[in-house]
């Protein structure tokens, strides 16, 4: 069976306070996008075994999508064994749920080819173990999350909004961001309520005029040429730019595809990592 593992952004990420055992709490408006890995897993007779299109990727028990295949079979019992395979397009350590949203699509595929049949809430609550943006890629779409990603709320659609992402050549680790940032520090958080009356009411301007994601604070100083990536795709007329997670992903909003399109081809000139994709 194959399942397409979809993409994140974040039109907002505030970091509201810190548990005792270390963990933030955050209260993020998701968006997915369509913007996908392929994940495809057939039965075996015994192990876990992964393959993947991308050498980079590791195909033992670092990678989420094996972590989500133990903790799935553990839980339930199966003692056969299964090959997944990994088309992998989402960026490594880029801010997007690259490996949550694979993790996430392993528990909806096992949960069918076992014949489990676990709920949606079980399967997120099982999520939960792996990762805090696993809850969120099981149920996708437009939604807010709060606590440690657990609490996930659906909103109205926001789908088919132009998106130009842009991945520098280097990765960001969201365990680092998270220990380097301060919240004492923090002057001003993003007006949720006013965010997602924006999205009930489909309008992208107020939306991109309104979004924040807390941890630019600490990834855009580290790395200037975000700062940069984000005024030049305003510059190539971008409704609104930011930072997708703890980074380094950029992405912007556009309505108008010509606009989008210049600015694809003109950031594919200095960056590899470059897309053009909606919201779904």
């Amino acid at each position: 069976m194959k399942i397409k593992a979809y993409a994140k952004v974040n039109i907002s990420l505030d970091v509201v306070g810190k548990r005792e055992d270390g963990y933030h709490l955050l209260e993020m408006i998701m968006q997915s996008i369509d913007l996908y890995d392929e994940i495809k897993i057939e039965k075996t007779k015994s192990n876990i075994t992964i393959k993947c299109n991308k050498q980079y990727v590791p195909t033992d028990e670092r990678n989420l999508a094996y972590k989500a295949a133990k903790l799935f079979m553990e839980e339930y019992n199966i003692n056969s064994g299964i090959e997944i395979n990994i088309k992998k397009n989402i960026p490594v350590c880029a801010g997007l749920a690259g490996g949550s949203t694979d993790g996430a699509a392993v528990l909806k595929l096992l949960n069918k080819i076992f014949n489990v049949d676990a709920s949606e809430e079980e399967l997120m609550k099982l999520g939960l173990r792996l990762g805090a943006d696993v809850p969120y890629c099981i149920k996708g779409g437009t939604a807010l999350c709060k606590g440690i990603g657990e609490d996930v709320t659906e909103l109205p659609s926001f789908k088919d909004k132009i998106l130009v992402l842009v991945k520098p050549p280097f990765g960001v680790s969201t365990k680092g961001v998270y220990q380097e940032f301060n919240l004492s520090k923090v002057r001003s958080h993003p007006n949720t309520e006013l965010l997602i009356n924006a999205i009930k009411d489909d309008d992208l301007k107020l939306v991109c005029n309104n979004m924040k994601n807390l941890l630019e604070n600490v990834t855009l100083k580290k790395h200037k040429v975000l700062i940069n990536i984000k005024e030049e795709m305003k510059g190539f007329g971008a409704v609104g730019s930011m930072m997708s997670g703890s980074g380094p992903t950029v992405f912007a909003f556009f309505d108008d595809m010509l606009k989008a399109q210049k600015c694809f081809e003109k950031m594919k000139n200095k960056y590899n990592d470059v897309f053009i994709t909606r919201t779904i």
